[in-house]
């Protein structure tokens, strides 16, 4: 990993690094926060947060308002990009697709499967280099994101949970398979074969897996612009089918965007911290 900048936070930093990514075949960026413990090097949780359509790997650190809440829990905080990048990288024909779209999956179709392989390099490549680069406590890291990466945060988690102790997200795409994002993505990227998309699909996963989390915490917007392509309700009766304790919390006057995620970064933060401790013990 290597080290492009940083910043001084609420004691801690804000870093920008640069990994040269082996399932992405290209280099990638990735922020990090570090809170003032993990600077003294005292073992602290962490969080990989996966960010939505269009976004990068600064778009939390930027807009979330994360850090003073992670400082005071000793929250590490990792930030990938949203999707391989680069002149020798697939663009896409529009924002939905492509570069900034990765869906945390990797393609099988071409032209995307040479380098979008965004589910091996977080769960692989790039969790591997956090904990050896870092001052993580192995069995405490947990996931979460927000609409494209509320959507790979519960598959990743429901797929890895030896990894991902914890789970939370704002807005995901939680049907993934019938909503028009979520089409056009997996067909793109996976074939025609559903089969192949229900492994991709939060609600099929915990239909197939039944309850495996303590808690699940998301956070839904009732004035979100894009809520038609989310389907909370569908996948809180599948974690009710399943056995899966889920709080969803709707929240009327908030949308899609980044205001909302500041609204609700505390609780998702103090959430995840009491269930990486349960963890733990």
């Amino acid at each position: 990993m290597q080290l492009l900048q940083k910043n001084r936070c609420f004691e801690g930093e804000q870093r920008i690094y640069q990994i040269d990514s082996q399932h992405l075949k290209g280099l990638s960026k990735v922020g990090v926060y570090l809170p003032p413990a993990a600077l003294e090097g005292k073992p602290c949780s962490a969080l990989f947060y996966l960010a939505g359509l269009t976004c990068t790997e600064e778009t939390f650190a930027i807009k979330a308002h994360a850090q003073r809440m992670a400082a005071r829990l000793s929250l590490i905080l990792i930030t990938p990009d949203t999707s391989p990048r680069g002149e020798d990288v697939v663009q896409g024909d529009h924002w939905d697709i492509g570069q900034g779209a990765g869906f945390y999956m990797n393609a099988i179709q071409q032209p995307w499967a040479e380098h979008y392989q965004m589910e091996s390099y977080i769960v692989d490549e790039l969790y591997a280099h956090v904990l050896q680069e870092f001052p993580v406590i192995e069995n405490q890291v947990g996931i979460f994101g927000h609409s494209m990466g509320g959507h790979g945060a519960l598959t990743l988690a429901f797929k890895y949970p030896e990894q991902f102790k914890s789970v939370s997200a704002f807005a995901p795409i939680c049907v993934p398979s019938i909503c028009p994002w979520g089409e056009k993505a997996f067909s793109q990227y996976l074939g025609t074969d559903q089969q192949q998309w229900s492994a991709h699909d939060a609600t099929a996963l915990v239909q197939q897996k039944g309850g495996i989390f303590e808690e699940i915490l998301i956070d839904q917007g009732l004035d979100d612009q894009f809520y038609a392509q989310l389907n909370p309700e569908k996948f809180k009766q599948a974690c009710l089918d399943a056995g899966q304790p889920l709080t969803l919390r709707l929240h009327k006057g908030y949308d899609h965007g980044y205001y909302f995620i500041q609204s609700f970064i505390d609780d998702h933060l103090q959430f995840h911290a009491i269930q990486l401790e349960k963890a733990l013990n």
